[in-house]
């Protein structure tokens, strides 16, 4: 049986720098099994058009911001076994390709997702985690199984499916235009009798880009799709619990919003405006139709590799952050030759490290000889320049939990 292949697909929309360096990762992953489907806005599909490597990606366009019309567009032309799912505004590491199609040797497997890291490039975001019926999610202990009623959680931003079960399940339903479409999905698989499963090294780094949604702090501007979705999860999977559930909602909104009025991050215009925003999106939600959701077919497109050699190893460099105006120009000529680059840049300070992989295509990491890199270590740590650099280059892209 030949070796299964691996559709990426990339929903954007009004972010195209944030897609540029999603797509630049990409081209960056260690496997020739693997296809690029970018779904966005014309402005995603002018900037992606303009990368070197853009004849091996498949464009569709995305005519409205429907996050889940827009994945069953890349599922409809995914000519891979497997299917993929990253957002604009995140990478993943260099092995994560692989990753998912190793895991797909299970054959009872329908579905994975795994790690997602946060903004500073080193804490987990989100990690093994079940959700039930209600749309609640929680995080799992080590060793421990999803409750009754609950399912593992897919993080929508890292998760891949194997294709046939994906289109016959109907893909993601439209009805959820934002929030909450991969727990449906999930939730639907699981009662179908399908397996899904988190993998620790399927790992990816999320930024959390400014949205229509949200400001570039991660500061709410809209909650009109979260009331939306919320209500129409309800009305599908928990209808007896829906007015109960609701009330919750609103609650835990409110509570959310007076923390962030406390940080002085938002003003009383802003809550009023959010609170009517959730408070439509639910009235919008109980009269939203909730039609049947559709198989999917198979393309008729052939599967074109993002590339067909592997990238060289890692090129690794180090310097003094004094240095760093330097060190980033060198980084960034190995990119420019093909070069996968790590770059190490450190400061003779306790400061805390972080990890970036910038737009000019390369992973950084920043923070004091002294500091920690990872957030469970010591505040202050006692290194030696170069014992430093060959722990953090060990350390770079090393399976996690």
């Amino acid at each position: 049986m030949p070796a299964p292949r691996l559709s990426v697909i990339v929903v954007s929309w009004a972010r195209p720098r944030a897609l540029a360096r999603c797509l630049i990762a990409l081209s960056q992953l260690r496997s020739t099994r693997f296809e690029v489907i970018v779904v966005a806005d014309e402005d995603g599909l002018a900037v992606a058009r303009a990368l070197p490597f853009s004849e091996r990606i498949t464009y569709l366009e995305q005519k409205v911001g429907n996050i889940s019309a827009a994945r069953n567009q890349g599922i409809a032309a995914a000519a891979g076994e497997i299917v993929a799912f990253v957002d604009d505004d995140a990478v993943p590491e260099p092995d994560w390709a692989e990753t998912i199609l190793s895991a797909f040797a299970d054959p009872g497997l329908a579905a994975v997702t795994g790690p997602v890291i946060g903004r500073n490039g080193i804490s987990l975001q989100w990690g093994r985690m079940a959700v039930d019926r209600l749309g609640r999610d929680r995080w799992l202990a080590a060793g421990e199984a999803p409750g009754p009623g609950e399912t593992v959680k897919l993080h929508g931003t890292n998760m891949a499916f194997r294709r046939e079960i994906l289109a016959l399940s109907g893909g993601f339903d439209p009805v959820f235009r934002f929030y909450l479409d991969e727990t449906d999905l999930a939730r639907r698989l699981v009662q179908a009798g399908q397996s899904l499963r988190h993998v620790p090294g399927m790992r990816v780094h999320h930024g959390f880009a400014k949205s229509p949604r949200r400001r570039a702090d991660r500061i709410p501007t809209d909650l009109t799709d979260i009331g939306a979705s919320s209500v129409i999860f309800l009305k599908k999977h928990a209808p007896d619990a829906l007015e109960g559930a609701v009330d919750h909602l609103i609650e835990d909104q409110r509570l959310r919003l007076m923390r962030l009025a406390r940080a002085r991050k938002i003003g009383p215009t802003e809550i009023r405006h959010l609170t009517q925003s959730l408070r439509s999106g639910i009235d919008e939600g109980r009269t939203r139709d909730l039609p049947s959701v559709v198989a999917i077919p198979a393309t008729s497109r052939s599967f074109v590799p993002l590339r067909d050699d592997l990238p060289p190893p890692m090129s690794f460099h180090d310097g003094w952050w004094h240095k760093a105006k330097a060190l980033c120009a060198q980084a960034a000529d190995q990119v420019a030759q093909g070069n996968p680059t790590a770059l190490v840049l450190l400061e003779p300070t306790p400061r805390k490290h972080r990890i970036v992989f910038t737009d000019g295509g390369w992973w950084e990491q920043s923070g004091g000889l002294f500091g920690p890199s990872d957030r469970t270590e010591r505040r202050v740590q006692l290194w030696r320049y170069r014992d430093r650099i060959a722990h953090e280059k060990a350390r770079l892209f090393a399976p996690g939990d």
